[in-house]
């Protein structure tokens, strides 16, 4: 992997408290980045100190009493320019994040493309930012409602998608007039950085106080400083439940807001009546995709009982054929888990499978030898479960799949929803009557429901997120961008009368 992009964009330059660069500024502490594909340091960031962190807060609090007067469409005219500065860096940029996180390379260039399609989306966005007006009961008055921008906007991004979730959020909360504080992962801070450093340009260029996009660097110490920070009106996490449990505690104790994108516990169900085909193209990539490691991952196969031994043969077939190494090299199908961390969990999970009585279809396990060093190469696994078993009920990050047979469609969407989060689920089928049960409010309980396509690959310009443990909050398309912007109701009076509300006077 070639670093020196990191160098061509600058990263090496004063660290000026609201990005931080590559080691080459005295600092009292680090943040390594290594690549779980070889185990080799890429790099190190500076923490950000508690007085960083401060004068932060300071820039983008002064940021946003200009930025929040820049009319949207100007705002937009902003982003466009960034998008148009990511299609140059793409290969650079989807590289690195590839190399950083170990996804594959088709998946690293993908992500900056979603980063470039939300940048679109918010272009379009920054002209329709629509409030409604409203018929009065008192005559000569008028009513509507508008929307202002909240002020700073907390950002907590994972490390599954480095860049591209925290992009969802910053391009539509900006152009709504707020200002962005990233606290990005500190497992995937380099492509956090190689972004802020790409956005900078643009707002220098423009002369936009830097402020509009900050960047702080840390690990979950650093992000609880914007989770108690008053003056983080909005923080939106992305991680897991247990995280976003914590989050929603402490912003809504002091009455702040949230958007919480956590955790998915995704199940397809594949009907008597669905094409095999598709079955299997949605499964395997739904399971492996990003080595398991996305919140959309399918975890779970509901297969109805007539076509269950034929979707187990053409998966076990599927899965010998999967070709699992360096993700920069595009022929192999599945890279490393992010971390050694991970692994144990992945294992703990296999043996509490079996420990629960669970049969292996595809057996797991660590992968070892030449191009394997950095421990962090793991077998896709398949294991026929009942949904009932624990650890089927926990969402573990790893390319483990799960097949559960059922005999009606009443019983598979039941055993669907019967798991504690509501992310992403799919239904596999040619009847349209199923589909369209699946759909009702009597089907997946869940924020995404497709039908014939997997659960896995949703698309920017709907909302995103889940409901349950999944936290309830939406990000990226449709009306998402309300979440960013606070609701105003107001009233003109343009008689020479002050009519009183249900007919109250006063007699003066």
């Amino acid at each position: 992997m070639d670093t020196g992009f990191l160098q061509r964009l600058g990263l090496e330059a004063k660290n000026d408290g609201t990005w931080t660069g590559i080691k080459s500024i005295p600092s009292s502490e680090y943040l390594a980045s290594e690549s779980p594909v070889d185990g080799k340091l890429i790099g190190e960031v500076s923490k950000t100190s508690m007085d960083e962190y401060h004068q932060v807060i300071a820039q983008a609090q002064e940021a946003f009493k200009e930025w929040r007067l820049v009319p949207a469409p100007k705002r937009g005219e902003i982003v466009r320019q960034y998008g148009n500065e990511l299609r140059k860096h793409k290969e650079d940029l989807g590289k690195l994040v590839s190399y950083e996180m170990g996804k594959s390379l088709q998946e690293g260039y993908g992500e900056v493309q979603e980063m470039i399609d939300i940048c679109d989306f918010a272009v379009g966005l920054s002209r329709q930012l629509y409030g409604l007006t409203m018929h009065s009961e008192r005559a000569s008055h008028r009513m509507y409602e508008q929307w202002h921008p909240l002020g700073v906007v907390g950002i907590i991004s994972a490390f599954n998608f480095p860049v591209a979730v925290w992009s969802w959020n910053a391009m539509i909360a900006m152009v709504c007039g707020n200002v962005c504080i990233w606290k990005p992962s500190d497992k995937t801070p380099l492509s956090a950085v190689a972004c802020q450093k790409i956005f900078h340009n643009v707002l220098n260029d423009n002369n936009v106080p830097e402020g509009v996009s900050c960047i702080i660097n840390g690990d979950h110490t650093t992000g609880a400083l914007l989770t108690h920070d008053t003056r983080v009106p909005l923080i939106s996490a992305t991680g897991s439940t247990r995280m976003g449990k914590q989050v929603a505690s402490i912003v809504g104790a002091r009455l702040g807001k949230t958007i919480l994108e956590l955790g998915g516990n995704n199940a397809i169900i594949v009907s008597k009546d669905s094409d095999l085909k598709l079955v299997l193209t949605g499964s395997v990539f739904g399971a492996v995709g990003t080595c398991g490691q996305r919140c959309t991952s399918t975890r779970r196969l509901i297969i109805h009982d007539s076509v269950y031994d034929t979707v187990k043969e053409q998966l076990a077939s599927a899965y010998g054929q999967l070709k699992i190494g360096n993700p920069l090299d595009e022929s192999n199908h599945v890279g490393p888990l992010i971390d050694k961390q991970s692994v144990d969990n992945y294992l703990a999970a296999l043996g509490k499978i079996e420990e629960e009585g669970g049969k292996f279809l595809v057996e797991g396990g660590v992968i070892e030898g030449e191009g394997y060093e950095s421990g962090c190469y793991v077998k896709p696994c398949i294991a026929e479960v009942e949904n009932s078993f624990e650890i089927v009920q926990h969402e573990t990050f790893a390319p483990i799949l799960y097949l559960i047979k059922y005999a009606t469609l009443d019983e598979a969407v039941s055993i669907q929803n019967d798991v504690p989060q509501g992310l992403s689920s799919a239904i596999m089928t040619t009847n349209l009557r199923e589909a369209e049960l699946f759909l009702s409010c009597a089907g997946s309980d869940c924020g995404i429901a497709n039908v014939n396509i997997g659960t896995s690959g949703a698309e920017i310009g709907g909302a995103f997120g889940g409901e349950k443990e999944t936290g309830g909050g939406r990000e990226s398309g449709s009306d998402s961008w309300k979440a960013y912007m606070r609701r105003q109701t107001n009233t003109i009076n343009y008689s020479t009368e002050l009519p009183l509300a249900q007919g109250i006077k006063f007699d003066f």
